[in-house]
């Protein structure tokens, strides 16, 4: 009995002693479990945290202190030269952006009916000329026996006639001859003024007909700007004798610019009135094609930057965009003053400082403080 009450105490206390020593091993247990975790995940935030973005450098540049309109540099006389006879374009020899001196060669027909044609009325005027020469001839012999008395005074009126007539019939072979010859010249487009093809609406091999296009020259002697104006601005322009124009490609240039003529009734779709501002000295800097600001007020009060309408992000009433940090390379939200939008893009008046570089693509996936990748190569 004494044994047996022994043996039962040893087993109540080795029972005790696991019973207290469980919850630590499961405490310890969870303990490592949650650290762990912890971990793995600081370890996925850690690589999160790196996110590739697009940037864009702020490039600030001066704009009226009054209104303003974009537009884009066309010149003033485009033509769009057409051969004067239809045929068979054989070969064209320029092409779009290439600048031709006026009487340089652009395209060519296919000469063969035209040539044919040639000799055909040259053949007519041949055989006219030595009719009139008869009736010359028999108008001299007739003029003679009608001085003897041999003849008639009417037989002689009638050689007259014949005489008129075969002279009327070779001066109308040397015309149409004439005409040919010129038609056939007109196988050959050349330009007439010197300038910059603007575009091909032609190809070799095509049969087009007298006075459709094939080539669009541009002269460059003279440029202005196309910007529409809304309707409530109208007399506004028109009151402004001196014009400014600001090129976005070279901001920091001013070009002096006269209002030349406002179209007498609005776009159907945008109900805006298109206006033409010639550039005064316009240089070959400024080229066809690129984007202008009109200014009507007084320029350098307000400097802006352009930016993709994909930089902007909405806090609260006022827009932001994120501005990356040279030194860290984490992104921090600036608020900012925008202005027009220019199709795809906005115009930024305030906030950003020249140089800042600015996230254009990627900014709604950001958060404060964030550490990014710059895409556009940029360091």
């Amino acid at each position: 009995m004494a044994c047996c009450s022994r043996q039962t105490i040893k087993t109540m206390r080795s029972t005790e002693m696991f019973s207290s020593r469980q919850p630590r091993v499961l405490w310890s247990a969870l303990l490592l479990g949650v650290l762990g975790f912890t971990g793995c995940e600081r370890k996925q935030e850690v690589a999160a945290d790196i996110r590739p973005v697009k940037t864009q450098q702020v490039k600030l540049q001066p704009l009226a202190s009054e209104s303003s309109y974009s537009g884009e540099v066309r010149a003033r006389y485009e033509t769009r030269l057409a051969f004067r006879v239809g045929g068979k374009i054989t070969a064209r020899v320029v092409e779009v952006g290439q600048e031709v001196k006026a009487g340089q060669l652009l395209a060519r027909l296919d000469p063969q009916d035209l040539q044919l044609s040639v000799m055909a009325k040259r053949a007519q005027r041949d055989a006219a000329k030595a009719d009139f020469e008869k009736a010359k001839a028999d108008l001299d012999r007739y003029a003679h026996l009608l001085e003897r008395k041999f003849i008639s005074p009417a037989e002689f009126d009638q050689r007259r006639l014949a005489f008129e007539a075969a002279r009327s019939r070779f001066d109308q072979a040397e015309a149409q001859l004439s005409f040919d010859a010129n038609q056939a010249a007109y196988s050959a487009l050349v330009a007439d003024h010197s300038g910059v093809v603007t575009g091909v609406d032609a190809e070799v091999g095509q049969v087009v007909a007298a006075g459709q296009s094939v080539v669009r020259v541009a002269r460059l002697d003279e440029k202005e700007v196309l910007v529409s104006v809304p309707e409530s601005r109208v007399e506004e322009l028109r009151g402004v004798e001196n014009l400014k124009v600001v090129l976005w490609a070279n901001p920091g240039k001013i070009y002096s610019g006269r209002l030349r003529e406002i179209a007498p009734d609005a776009d159907r779709m945008t109900r805006t009135y298109a206006a033409k501002v010639s550039m005064l000295d316009a240089d070959a800097s400024v080229r066809l094609g690129m984007t202008a600001n009109v200014l009507l007020g007084e320029v350098g009060k307000v400097s802006a930057t352009r930016l993709p309408m994909s930089a902007l992000i909405q806090r609260g009433k006022q827009p932001q965009v994120w501005v990356v940090d040279a030194k860290t390379g984490k992104v921090h939200a600036i608020p900012v003053k925008v202005g027009d939008y220019i199709e795809n893009d906005v115009m930024v008046l305030s906030g950003l400082q020249e140089g800042a570089r600015v996230v254009t693509a990627g900014a709604a996936l950001l958060f404060e403080g964030q550490k990014v990748k710059l895409m556009d190569g940029a360091h």
